[in-house]
């Protein structure tokens, strides 16, 4: 067994709260922290559908990547859709864990995971932030040698959309074969700079801005576009792993229910 701090303190561990960045709000942002926890439920978001799979589940805690409250919250009530998702794990007595710039940036977290994801190899970081209090670097992004030196953008372009199961993938040539691959999961438009300071010809990204498209083109980068959940939810199997490893009496679940909110034709 174990307690809503002592998942936390793991977590903080791994995934250090103290590098997040400033705008963010990441840490436990709902719950007791002595409530005893037997069941989690691991998601990208909690959304109302994922804080009812949980209470089905007999969950007490979920642990998700995205913040459940991001923005300042000046009431809980049922008519906001942060209000309404509150309530529901404040009724079910469910509490929640968000890492997420955190998680991004550390060592085996999101950016690594989707580095192996594209089978990336001699994966080092695209950029550091800082060394964390155990002396680890960290930092938003990676860069490594993709599986199969050569391939074209478009033919790049289809083996992330396979290997991420995304539902669409935008992209746009920069001119050049791909070998040197940099990835950012989530938002990391704006780092198309430290991508070519990189020497890299390739970024995997997601919620590419149209002038960014255009500035990686005159920069001659291939700049591919995954999709923010494809390009993030890589790393929930793997937190669900070390929690069942760190936890092995807690019943570590992954969320059925929760996938990408849009669909592409």
């Amino acid at each position: 067994m174990g307690t809503v701090k002592d998942i936390y303190e793991f977590i903080d561990r791994i995934a250090p709260f103290a590098t997040q960045e400033s705008f963010d709000n990441a840490g436990l942002l709902v719950g007791r922290r002595d409530r005893e926890v037997t069941k989690i439920l691991v998601s990208l978001d909690i959304t109302k559908e994922v804080v009812v799979e949980a209470a089905r589940l007999g969950a007490q805690l979920i642990v998700a990547h995205h913040p459940v409250i991001f923005h300042p919250v000046k009431s809980v009530i049922d008519k906001t859709p942060t209000g309404e998702i509150l309530l529901a794990l404040i009724e079910h007595k469910i509490a929640a864990i968000c890492a997420h710039t955190n998680l991004d940036a550390a060592r085996g977290g999101v950016n690594d995971c989707l580095a192996k994801a594209l089978e990336l190899t001699e994966i080092g970081q695209l950029q550091q932030a800082g060394v964390d209090a155990q002396g680890r670097p960290y930092g938003i992004g990676r860069v490594g040698t993709v599986h199969r030196p050569g391939l074209s953008n478009r033919e790049y372009a289809a083996f992330v959309k396979e290997r991420l199961n995304a539902a669409n993938v935008r992209f746009v040539g920069g001119g050049k074969p791909v070998q040197r691959v940099a990835v950012g999961g989530g938002a990391c438009g704006s780092m198309l700079e430290d991508v070519v300071a990189q020497g890299c010809d390739t970024f995997v990204t997601a919620d590419v801005k149209y002038d960014q498209f255009l500035e990686a083109k005159a920069l001659g980068l291939n700049l591919l576009d995954a999709g923010h959940f494809s390009t993030e939810n890589v790393v929930c199997a793997p937190m669900a792993r070390w929690l069942s490893e760190e936890f092995p009496n807690v019943d570590v679940r992954l969320s059925e229910v929760h996938r990408e909110i849009y669909s592409a034709i």
